[in-house]
């Protein structure tokens, strides 16, 4: 049984990245770790308007409740076995998506980026959704950042807490915005 607390972490979270526009209504998914449990939202849910039923237990290792799991639970699953991370956020933001298009790095050149994230890397896969290859790479630019962006996808954000992984997308996106502005 998922605990109410984080069922409204959850909840808040996902409202909070879909209201900040860093996702569309069907886009991104969240999980967090507890030990060899892994809480991850359901293939095809709304972050912007999650319900009990939109979170599905499952572990590490692969079982039975993964047909009802985000596609890229093979994602996260990765990140878990190579980090530190107790949560991951993923999302598609607008600017930072177009950025990772062109670019191999991400250098925030406003001051909180710089200090939050530092240099953000942006790694390739043949197959950007769900896919093994995709897993490895994120795994591991995750093993020492933050926050890694999958060239034409997205972001996957790590934190001690989703609040946390939540941040690491945001402050990303603010700094693409920034060197949007700054025609970098």
């Amino acid at each position: 049984m998922i605990d109410r607390e984080l069922i409204r972490a959850f909840r808040d979270i996902g409202r909070d990245l879909f209201e900040a526009g860093l996702t569309t209504s069907h886009g991104g998914n969240m999980s967090v770790r507890d030990g060899g449990r892994v809480i991850i939202t359901r293939r095809g849910s709304m972050l912007g308007r999650l319900t009990d039923d939109d979170l599905i237990e499952t572990g590490i290792e692969p079982c039975a409740a993964d047909e009802r799991c985000s596609r890229e639970l093979v994602v996260h699953r990765a990140i878990y076995a190579v980090t530190d991370a107790r949560a991951i956020v993923h999302a598609h933001p607008a600017h930072t998506v177009a950025r990772s298009f062109t670019s191999d790095v991400i250098t925030p050149a406003d001051s909180e980026g710089l200090y939050v994230l530092g240099e953000v890397p942006v790694v390739s896969a043949t197959q950007t959704i769900a896919s093994p290859e995709a897993a490895e790479v994120l795994a591991g630019a995750l093993a020492g950042a933050p926050v890694a962006v999958l060239r034409t996808h997205g972001p996957f954000a790590k934190g001690a807490s989703l609040e946390e992984a939540f941040m690491h997308v945001s402050v990303l996106e603010a700094s693409a915005v920034i060197l949007d502005l700054l025609g970098r």
